[in-house]
């Protein structure tokens, strides 16, 4: 993103092989900072404020193996074979991608707008708290499978290719599958951490009795940059990440 992957490879450069596979675990924490990987996955736990985010460092998990999966499985013909996809079928993952978070997006703003977000005051004993309200509709609970199919969509498209190619440019095969295989693993961490945490500011109580407020912000941003997103794919927008 902007650079700082490139920097982050900048330090194996010359180094030792504890460095090289330090560099690829950087790279992989790095990653779920990605402005796609955000929209997809503030959009996913948000879309169920109730549930979801009180275990968002599991769907977040199930989120980075998908993309773990794919990212490992995709990268390691570039590493032994020196194969690529395709410019056709490259163009077609990001823009699934796109689809993904545009979808999310959509979904999120759709329940907002049926007004199943809302903040309603409770008494306990001689104090009086407000709580988020969301309509307790399991059919909109997003399940661990649910996200791990949209992790394997967005590990075959979206940045993950710039990190394959920075791995690819490591001399030893060896070296470069295991780093590969790190920066994999360690993309599925962060997205972990990063939704866990999402996941428990969603439910904290400033943040929970506004959610009425928050969710058409997030979702109209989130949709904002699907759109963008699925434009650069087709090179109609620039993409500076």
């Amino acid at each position: 993103m902007l650079g700082l992957d490139d920097r982050i490879v900048a330090l194996a450069s010359d180094g030792s092989v504890w460095i090289v596979l330090a560099v690829a675990v950087l790279l992989g924490l790095r990653h779920a900072t990605d402005p796609d990987h955000i929209a997809a996955v503030s959009t996913l736990v948000a879309g169920d404020q109730d549930r979801a985010t009180r275990r968002a460092g599991g769907l977040g998990l199930a989120w980075g193996l998908g993309h773990a999966l794919t990212l490992f499985a995709f990268g390691l013909p570039i590493l032994l074979l020196d194969a690529y996809l395709p410019e056709a079928a490259q163009r077609a993952a990001e823009t699934a991608v796109a689809v993904v978070i545009v979808y999310l997006s959509v979904r999120l703003l759709a329940r907002w707008r049926r007004g199943e977000f809302h903040a309603h005051p409770h008494r306990h004993g001689d104090e009086e708290h407000t709580h988020a309200h969301t309509t307790h509709d399991h059919r909109h609970a997003r399940s661990g499978a649910g996200a791990f199919g949209i992790g394997l969509v967005h590990g075959i498209g979206g940045s993950a290719g710039v990190g394959i190619l920075l791995v690819a440019s490591i001399e030893s095969t060896r070296l470069a599958v295991a780093s590969l295989a790190l920066l994999a693993l360690f993309t599925a961490v962060s997205m972990t951490v990063f939704s866990g945490g999402y996941g428990r500011a969603l439910v904290s109580p400033p943040v929970r009795s506004r959610f009425a407020t928050v969710a058409p912000v997030l979702g109209a941003w989130s949709l904002a940059f699907g759109i963008w997103y699925v434009a650069s794919a087709w090179s109609l927008a620039p993409y500076p990440f």
